[in-house]
């Protein structure tokens, strides 16, 4: 590997983990002061139009027909839309610290969904155990959040279907690749992600309800900017870089920066309970992450990333 890629590389994943594991401290920030799917949508519309100018800037061409169009809306509904469109409504009522572990499921979902259809890929029993260890995890820390009733059921519902959807969105992304350039396809997903959202908070009536607190702005700046700008980009620059179990260790790095962050910035704290089952969480998702020998025979499509 070269130099400099090796440099770009890892400036990626440093960006992938330190602003993606800090957006949850800025998403439940911003929620305090601005209406979810609006505060969303406005993110990912502004977010959407810079990394359209960098696209076009770089030379990055348009889509090349209706399946490229179909795959990028496609997985902008289910990644953008519903996976952190739940994310940032849960926020609401869920502390940061724990809406980051619950999601950091998304590789437990990625690996189940990944075996699903005619180009499922089996699991090993190491990814099968970190399975049943992740869910088992979010079971006892769901179950503590609700007994202590720390958040509304439906709030960890919205967070436990989010990651499902992000996992979903991947994995069709993966097998339904785009002609288009990596920055094109991030950006065209995350423009249409900026218009649904902003829509659908019009259409509820969120639009009373936008303050221009500085607090709020500074949270949405920062996710604009950082959240998506960068740290979307890296990641779907990286997905074509590097094998996907090094990509999903963001998955277990980012809770543990977004639960540093909650407990330093806005006093979040776990119990006893919820301690345990974050510690049973990021068990699972090492164990999926871990990477396993492919078998000889695996075809050069199926081990493409994204």
């Amino acid at each position: 590997m070269s130099h400099p890629r090796a440099a770009k590389i890892i400036l990626g994943f440093a960006v992938v983990y330190l602003v993606w594991g800090s957006t949850y401290l800025a998403i439940r920030i911003g929620v305090q002061h601005l209406p979810p799917a609006l505060f969303a949508g406005v993110r990912f519309l502004v977010a959407g139009v810079l990394m359209l100018a960098y696209a076009r800037w770089t030379g990055a061409g348009w889509p090349a027909g209706r399946q490229d169009w179909r795959n990028i809306t496609v997985t902008a509904l289910l990644m953008l839309v519903c996976g952190n469109g739940l994310v940032t409504w849960s926020e609401q009522w869920v502390e940061s610290n724990q809406a980051a572990l619950i999601v950091a499921t998304s590789a437990l979902w990625l690996a189940w969904v990944g075996t699903w259809g005619r180009q499922g890929e089996g699991l090993g029993p190491v990814t099968i155990a970190g399975l049943v260890f992740g869910f088992a995890g979010v079971a006892v820390l769901v179950g503590g959040g609700i007994r202590m009733q720390a958040a509304p059921p439906m709030a960890y519902g919205g967070l436990m279907l989010a990651p499902m959807a992000w996992a979903a969105g991947s994995v069709w992304s993966r097998r339904q690749p785009t002609s288009c350039p990596p920055a094109m396809t991030a950006a065209l997903q995350t423009l249409i992600a900026g218009v649904v959202l902003s829509a659908l908070g019009l259409t509820l009536g969120e639009l009373p309800r936008w303050n221009w607190n500085r607090e709020a702005m500074l949270a949405l700046a920062y996710l604009v900017v950082f959240g998506s700008f960068l740290a979307y980009g890296a990641y779907f620059w990286l997905v074509h870089q590097v094998s996907p179990a090094r990509l999903g260790t963001y998955a277990y790095v980012n809770p543990a920066v977004a639960v540093l962050l909650g407990w330093w910035i806005l006093d979040e704290h776990l119990d006893r309970t919820q301690v345990l089952g974050t510690l049973v969480i990021l068990a699972g998702v090492l164990l999926v992450s871990w990477p396993t020998p492919k078998p000889k025979t695996m075809t050069a499509e199926n081990s493409d990333s994204h």
